[in-house]
């Protein structure tokens, strides 16, 4: 776990500041009228808190530096949709439900926030039961990975590896995205807010265009959608806007996964731009939409192979060496 704790006490204190900083810009440029105006300082907020965050953190180790760079990252485009949100709805939140949405929720929907706190809503202990069962086979799972690392029966390192992060990987994923933000959905919905799961069953996708749109981290296609796909649809059409939405995406999946490390650039890129070149031919070809429409199955699997086959792209061994492996103690 060294590559979580600061080597420099002081520095990293610095570089936090960046944080409640961002978030109090933020605050301000939603309050602009001008959407324009609003939009130019907003994209200027995210660009000079990354680049700040980078350059405050880059001698700390890589697990602490990924923390603080996809933190930025969230807030300053937290302030991005609100901007983009305000404007077409015409609302606008007061300070503490900025707080309550940049900082503690994932999602990128202000106006769930807009009435809260008011009566709870009766199913918000589903989601924390679903939250606490997730986590606890999430942590089993990462318990395996390490059992799995100090067995004597796989000898050869590189095997020994593999299933190591085929235990990590979905224990990580379990516990934070099924685990931890389903009991932020339960609190939230407990306030009052119609907040719902981030990740919803993506295993039952039957397309790609499902996957990312209606199931997997909606947070982020939320993000994209408001922040990048509309304002370019409306000006250059659906084509452009899909492609450069995933670009964009794999950008910020740079900024997360290459940047902390300092390696692997352009890998998650292009798991991206293949993923967006895939789910073109998947929707602009009628009939294999309608072969995935009669025979599920076949989506299901079409799907799956295209998240996991190229997934060591996306996840590249600097990161899993430097972030990954290190959560368990295996520093190599």
């Amino acid at each position: 776990m060294n590559s979580y704790f600061p080597n420099d006490l002081t520095n990293a204190l610095q570089s936090q500041i960046l944080l409640p900083v961002s978030l109090l810009i933020g605050f301000y440029i939603s309050r602009i009228s001008s959407l324009i105006a609003a939009r130019i300082l907003s994209w200027l907020l995210a660009i000079g808190g990354i680049t700040a965050m980078h350059l405050y953190t880059i001698d700390q180790p890589a697990g602490f530096r990924m923390i603080a760079i996809i933190g930025i990252t969230l807030f300053t485009m937290k302030t991005i949709v609100v901007c983009e949100v305000q404007q077409a709805k015409k609302i606008r939140l007061g300070f503490f439900q900025w707080i309550g949405f940049a900082c503690f929720w994932v999602g990128m929907r202000p106006a769930l926030f807009f009435k809260v706190p008011r009566s709870p809503r009766p199913d918000h202990l589903r989601f924390m039961r679903q939250g606490s069962r997730n986590i606890f086979i999430g942590l089993i799972l990462i318990a395996v990975s390490r059992l799995t690392w100090d067995t004597t029966i796989i000898r050869y390192e590189p095997y020994k590896l593999f299933l190591v992060t085929c235990f990590l990987l979905p224990g990580i994923s379990l516990t934070m995205h099924f685990g931890f933000f389903n009991l932020l959905t339960g609190v939230w919905r407990y306030l009052g807010a119609d907040a719902n799961m981030i990740f919803r069953e993506p295993i039952k996708s039957r397309s790609l265009s499902e996957f990312w749109g209606k199931r997997w981290n909606l947070a982020f296609s939320e993000m994209t959608t408001l922040a990048l796909y509309r304002p370019i649809r409306a000006r250059w059409g659906t084509l452009p806007a899909t492609l450069l939405a995933f670009l964009f995406s794999g950008l910020l999946h740079e900024l997360a996964i290459s940047l902390p490390v300092r390696s692997g650039y352009g890998l998650p890129l292009t798991y991206f731009a293949m993923h967006g070149a895939a789910m073109l031919v998947e929707t602009q070809i009628p009939w294999i939409e309608n072969a995935f429409s009669r025979k599920p199955v076949l989506g299901r699997i079409w799907t799956i192979s295209w998240i996991l086959l190229p997934l060591p792209i996306l996840f590249h061994q600097p990161f899993l060496r430097q972030i990954v492996w290190p959560i368990i103690g295996i520093e190599l």
